[in-house]
């Protein structure tokens, strides 16, 4: 548990999904942690599952799924190297003369380092993102985040608080 920090709860598991409003459409969906900010509460997280609906297979055309945690609200899917992103995947269908090759990307899950946490989500939710290229179809994802509410003295959580904001 990071200092100044004391955990309030046993580890939660927290699932959700999103689907795309369209394809190739970047839709987000938000996921509220239902947290107290009266109480400085805090989400620690420990680690993030990802699953992605495989892109199609379209002759000639190069598919995709990409797919995102963030703690804030993003225009965008993102990468695991911007800030308020706290896992990320990618999937590409490439047709080859007829037969598919499947290339996984898949930094979604924990990092195998041995990290004490992963993030902390100081604000009331999280946002999951998704965007296909050049399906034919919606593209969906699911996550799966681990971790432990907390409660934060009042200069961490404020400080928790800005830096996440700021993030976005």
């Amino acid at each position: 548990m990071p200092k100044g920090l004391k955990e309030t709860s046993s580890i939660i598991q927290i699932g959700a999904s999103v689907v795309e409003s369209a394809p190739g459409t970047f839709t987000s969906s938000r996921v509220d942690l239902q947290l107290n900010p009266l109480d400085n509460e805090v989400f620690v997280v420990y680690a993030v599952d990802m699953d992605a609906k495989t892109p199609e297979l379209i002759p000639a055309t190069n598919t995709q799924n990409k797919l995102s945690i963030s703690t804030t609200e993003r225009t965008s899917v993102g990468s695991i190297a911007d800030s308020n992103v706290l896992g990320q995947m990618a999937t590409v269908v490439q047709e080859a003369g007829g037969a598919a090759v499947l290339n996984a990307k898949q930094p979604g899950e924990t990092p195998p380092a041995m990290l004490p946490y992963i993030g902390i989500i100081a604000t009331n939710d999280f946002f999951v993102n998704i965007q296909g290229v050049n399906n034919t179809t919606t593209m969906s994802g699911f996550v799966r985040l681990y971790g432990v509410r907390a409660r934060a003295d009042a200069n961490i959580y404020a400080a928790l608080v800005q830096s996440e904001l700021l993030s976005a």
